[in-house]
């Protein structure tokens, strides 16, 4: 197999850290451009640093010369709205430009369900769905898929991301289980959730690899296709001391979004709603495409992020 030059922006990020790591094992199928805004402490050996910002347009000139594979995985999911437009929306849409000048022949991109609105979604593909973005943040990230489409790349629609360095999803339960501790209407609220290494895994194969999925294009679901029930995160959270046992008492949703607004805290009845409620999505055909098995599954890999989680505790994203 040829060897492919990559460049992965938002390289230090949540999700970008993690495929850096799987693609510095790839030995002679990489070379790898990592893009951000700052090094880190110490680099990978075979990685290339080049410190860029996406909202600085001018910044991104000649970070995808001489790649094939561009890796779009910077994002801003912060509550600043004009952050939120310039990262995700002219930034990326900056970044697409120059790969496109650069002549770089596949563009992935990583997106989020979250672009689908509140839902209930109960395991609809793509295309059975229209986006009804509700927050700066997810209507900022719809926007910068369309120059990733029009562009001919792939847009990978994600649900929420466990693992170590997560900042939002475990710790918004934990903030949501301190002022809602009870089961939260019975615990069967599904919804899609994803591995950061698993995630990575499968960019990685979309992006090196030489089978079906290698021209995709379009838009893909990419997380675990099984949904995950809530009162089995939580067990499995419990089980590893990042949360108390599960208490006997059973809350009707009422009376859980009345606890929630009675007791400070950082997650609203909208992000409680996402993670309590029904939000899963079909996601075969991402993993039929690279080629890979999905894998057990999150909770399985709930442990070795663990002490990250109890370390952090509930506290707001920063």
């Amino acid at each position: 197999m040829s060897t492919r030059h990559v460049v992965v922006t938002g390289a230090t990020g949540f999700a970008g850290s993690a495929v850096l790591c799987r693609l510095a094992g790839q030995d002679q199928r990489a070379t790898v451009r990592a893009v951000s805004r700052t090094r880190p402490p110490a680099a990978l050996p075979g990685v290339r640093w080049v410190e860029a910002d996406l909202a600085d347009g001018p910044s991104l000139r000649g970070v995808c010369d001489g790649a094939d594979v561009l890796l779009s995985l910077a994002s801003y999911v912060g509550p600043d709205a004009d952050r939120c437009t310039a990262v995700n929306a002219a930034g990326t849409a900056a970044l697409v430009a120059e790969a496109r000048r650069a002549g770089v022949g596949r563009i992935i991109h990583l997106s989020t369900c979250a672009v689908y609105g509140p839902g209930p979604h109960r395991g609809q593909d793509v295309g059975e769905l229209t986006p009804a973005p509700v927050s700066a943040a997810s209507g900022s990230r719809l926007a910068g898929e369309v120059p990733v489409l029009d562009a001919g790349g792939l847009v990978l629609r994600a649900g929420l991301v466990l693992g170590r360095g997560d900042r939002w999803a475990v710790p918004a339960l934990v903030d949501a289980f301190r002022r809602v501790p009870a089961v939260w209407d019975g615990g069967e609220g599904r919804a899609s959730f994803v591995d950061v290494d698993d995630l990575a895994r499968l960019i990685v194969a979309l992006a090196l690899g030489d089978g079906a999925g290698a021209g995709v294009t379009g838009v893909l679901h990419a997380h675990h296709p099984e949904p995950v029930r809530n009162r089995d995160l939580m067990d499995a959270l419990a089980e590893h001391r990042v949360l108390p046992a599960r208490p006997a008492a059973d809350w009707s949703w009422r009376r859980c979004l009345d606890s929630l607004a009675a007791t400070p805290g950082w997650v609203s009845e909208r992000q409680f709603t996402l993670l309590a409620g029904d939000h899963w999505y079909r996601a075969d055909a991402a993993w039929e495409l690279a080629g890979i098995a999905p894998g057990p599954g999150p909770l399985s890999r709930i442990g070795p992020a663990a002490r990250w989680y109890r370390e952090r505790g509930g506290v707001a994203p920063g």
